[in-house]
């Protein structure tokens, strides 16, 4: 290939990325805009806070959710800035984008019953193996916000400033009365949800787009200049899983997208748990959601948190090929070759739509 040839597949690669993730990704803003004006911090703070029981309600929340990698960024960052705990947000993060119900459909379609059964369970468990690696951390944010509290606290303590503090209560109280009872009459359900919409497609779009971008760029990398033929020269194993592991992390690819690459991989003699390390890898990682994380909650989360995904997705793929072989289980025998993912031309318009919203000067004519 010439280098003309190279810039023509890197273009029609990135906009293929692009359109497949941008429609989720839009999904993924609403809901986190709608999360941010409609549900109550102080309830995500309190189901999805520390301990176990967290972990395990962030999975099982995440699962079902058609959100692929690039989508549950801004919801799982609008979580961890609404009082989620770290172990918490880890364990949505990887939940969410394993599977969902449109995968799980995709995966019965393409791989049988064998895979649309075993995906959901082993993204739940993934995910609360991977929060309890992070649980293993002494987080650090929560020191940091006890000690700023605390400074505020102890200075309102002191006999200088706590004489004014009832004098300010009073009015404050008052005018909370107020502003409650005008509030109850303007806080309609049209505008909840506009705000929602404006917080998703301004503050949170700009916090989210340079990753966003940088991991489009890395994936198109990805797939422009890594042949099939490497993949496919290893079949099964633990040393294919590690290869997989280490191409499928920096990989943009959604959870439902994913299913017809790994139904290809099998067709081509790859064992069906290299395939499904690629299945759970993939879509739980990729450069946009390392570096959100690594932003969010720090290295030691991010060291976890690939430690978790790759240690799961290895051990349940070694476990998958030992009970098909075991019961002499045949996944080509239940595969199918159609499936149905949005159009092309959808998926372009949304890449236009979020372009469009990542240029403020262009969007400020809108917004």
């Amino acid at each position: 290939m010439n280098v003309l040839e190279y810039l023509s597949a890197l273009l029609t690669n990135f906009l293929a990325l692009s359109a497949e993730a941008s429609p989720w990704l839009l999904l993924g803003l609403l809901i986190a805009g709608l999360m941010k004006s409609w549900v109550p911090t102080q309830i995500l703070s309190q189901h999805l806070g520390e301990g176990k029981l967290a972990i395990i309600k962030a999975a099982i929340i995440g699962a079902p959710l058609p959100l692929c990698s690039c989508g549950v960024i801004p919801v799982a960052t609008e979580l961890r800035r609404s009082g989620a705990s770290a172990p918490a947000t880890s364990a949505f993060l990887v939940a969410t984008p394993e599977t969902g119900v449109d995968s799980v459909s995709v995966s019965y379609a393409l791989l049988g019953p064998v895979f649309a059964i075993y995906r959901p369970i082993t993204a739940i468990l993934s995910a609360i193996i991977t929060g309890l690696l992070v649980a293993t951390m002494k987080e650090e944010p929560a020191p940091v916000s006890v000690k700023k509290s605390a400074e505020p606290q102890s200075c309102c303590a002191s006999k200088k400033v706590s004489k004014p503090e009832p004098e300010e209560q009073k009015p404050s109280c008052c005018s909370s009365t107020k502003t409650n009872d005008s509030s109850g009459k303007t806080a309609t359900f049209l505008n909840k949800t506009s705000s929602g919409i404006h917080y998703a497609a301004t503050k949170l779009i700009d916090d989210l787009i340079l990753w966003l971008l940088v991991g489009l760029i890395f994936a198109t990398l990805i797939k422009t200049f890594l042949p099939a033929s490497f993949l496919l020269s290893y079949g099964s194993g633990l040393g294919a899983m590690l290869i997989m592991i280490i191409i499928s992390i920096p990989m943009y690819i959604c959870a439902t997208a994913s299913t017809p690459v790994a139904a290809g991989f099998i067709m081509a003699g790859i064992s069906p748990g290299t395939a499904l390390v690629f299945m759970m890898a993939g879509p739980a990682t990729n450069i946009s959601t390392l570096g959100v994380i690594r932003n969010e909650m720090g290295n030691s989360v991010l060291i976890r948190y690939l430690l978790g995904i790759s240690l799961s997705a290895i051990g349940f793929g070694l476990l998958l090929d030992w009970g098909l072989g075991l019961f002499e289980i045949n996944i080509a025998q239940q595969m199918q070759h159609s499936h149905e993912l949005l159009p092309f031309w959808f998926g372009l318009t949304c890449a236009g739509l979020i372009a469009f919203l990542s240029i403020k000067p262009l969007r400020k004519l809108v917004l």
